[in-house]
């Protein structure tokens, strides 16, 4: 028995691991696709230099699905993204968008459950399997 939930502790951890990827590689897709829509969508939250924030964005994004993808850096790659989500729950789906568009605070709300796994595996690290070796992928 103690095998067998491993083995599913292992392919729990995989599977999350290829989701938090999936989820930032469809994200820099996306801003790839029309840096310049990304960067108009950032100009409309009030922030300067939009293009430049807009390929911050996308470098980090690309950097997190790296390190979501190799386990290099895990814990402090999935703090990262924490905060990342985090700032742009507020910023992008936050209160002031609600009044407009109620959809906007289930947006929201969606950030934090995502947060929430982000959190859970900084804590319990990338695992053991088709991790990088111990000294960049954080707590095994």
């Amino acid at each position: 028995m103690e095998n067998a939930q491993t083995v599913w502790q292992t392919a729990a951890i995989l599977i999350a691991r290829i989701i938090f990827a999936a989820v930032f590689l469809m994200a820099v897709s996306f801003k790839l696709m029309d840096m310049g829509a990304t960067a108009s969508y950032i100009a409309a939250a009030g922030f300067p230099f939009p293009l430049f924030l807009a390929w911050c964005a996308a470098i980090l994004e690309m950097l997190l699905v790296i390190a979501f993808l190799t386990g290099a850096v895990f814990t402090p790659a999935a703090m990262v993204a924490a905060v990342y989500v985090i700032f742009l729950g507020f910023t992008f789906h936050g209160p002031s968008h609600w009044a407009n568009n109620q959809a906007e605070f289930g947006f929201f709300v969606d950030h934090f459950t995502f947060v929430a796994g982000l959190f859970f595996a900084a804590v319990h690290g990338p695992g053991s399997v088709l991790a990088l070796g111990a000294g960049w992928q954080g707590k095994a």
